[in-house]
């Protein structure tokens, strides 16, 4: 599932490439799977929108979206396998495009999902009995401070890899970025959360948010699906030290990376250089 760099690298690409086009039409598929909103008061919302900005909120790609009454905001997920790609009209639409958006430019934007995990869905402020518009579930990792970041931490009795997952808390960070972190970190995946030091949970946050910045200035991890706005594979997996390394020597100190089952995901870690 594509994490906060993927997110963001998707997020930044459309937002350079169509921000202020207006939609002209709108096709959507006819499975249900993709839809938390149904499909008919989704594509009147979006007909004849304006996109004024596409940004990432979590693992969220949101689009602002100006029209003369109501404006939502239109929500997508990119669950395991969906791609959002801005493709010029006469391009032969991929197999499982679940929405169309036919824009001013004559470009069309392309929702693609094959395994149909992915969500789309309208956010608006007035009908969620809201003013405030898409926030996501929990902080976002790369501007919490470094006190705020260990609060969440403060008496949790889970793993600290847990912790990391737990979409209330951060949202965005997934397996890899949680994996890498905890490694530049120096800490053991399956200690509490709740036993850290304050200079330990200090170390973790600034390792967590320099992984995820380098990650998006390399275009994310593509260890499956993944791939931006054109259809290009990041690099940041030609950068992991420990994730998917499983038996492989440490890049530090040549100890075979180690793999467990926390949270119900693949862990990986180095028994040598993470304590």
């Amino acid at each position: 599932m594509p994490e906060l760099p993927e997110v963001e690298t998707v997020a930044s690409g459309v937002n350079e490439r169509i921000r202020g086009e207006r939609i002209l039409s709108v096709w959507l598929s006819r499975y249900k799977e993709p839809f938390k909103t149904p499909p008919d008061p989704m594509a009147e919302a979006l007909t004849g929108a304006r996109i004024d900005l596409v940004h990432r909120v979590g693992k969220h790609i949101v689009f602002d979206l100006t029209r003369s009454k109501m404006p939502p905001q239109w929500i997508v997920h990119l669950g395991m396998t969906g791609r959002l790609l801005v493709s010029a009209a006469d391009v032969p639409i991929p197999p499982h495009t679940h929405a169309v958006l036919s824009l001013s430019s004559g470009r069309e934007l392309r929702f693609v999902d094959p395994r149909r995990f992915g969500r789309l869905a309208l956010h608006s402020a007035a009908e969620s009995g809201t003013s405030q518009p898409f926030r996501g579930p929990g902080l976002e990792p790369l501007t919490i401070s470094a006190a705020d970041f260990a609060a969440l931490f403060r008496g949790r009795k889970l793993s600290i890899k847990a912790a990391l997952l737990n979409q209330k808390l951060l949202h965005g960070v997934g397996n890899i970025y949680a994996d890498e972190s905890l490694f530049h970190a120096g800490i053991r995946p399956t200690r509490i959360a709740g036993r850290l030091t304050r200079a330990q949970l200090d170390k973790l946050h600034a390792a967590l948010q320099n992984i995820l910045r380098k990650a998006i200035s390399l275009g994310g991890s593509s260890v499956s699906d993944y791939v931006d706005a054109d259809g290009v594979a990041g690099f940041f997996q030609l950068e992991h030290h420990v994730y998917m390394r499983t038996s492989w020597p440490c890049l530090i100190c040549e100890t075979p990376i180690r793999r467990t089952l926390l949270a119900g995901r693949g862990t990986h870690y180095c028994p040598r250089c993470q304590r």
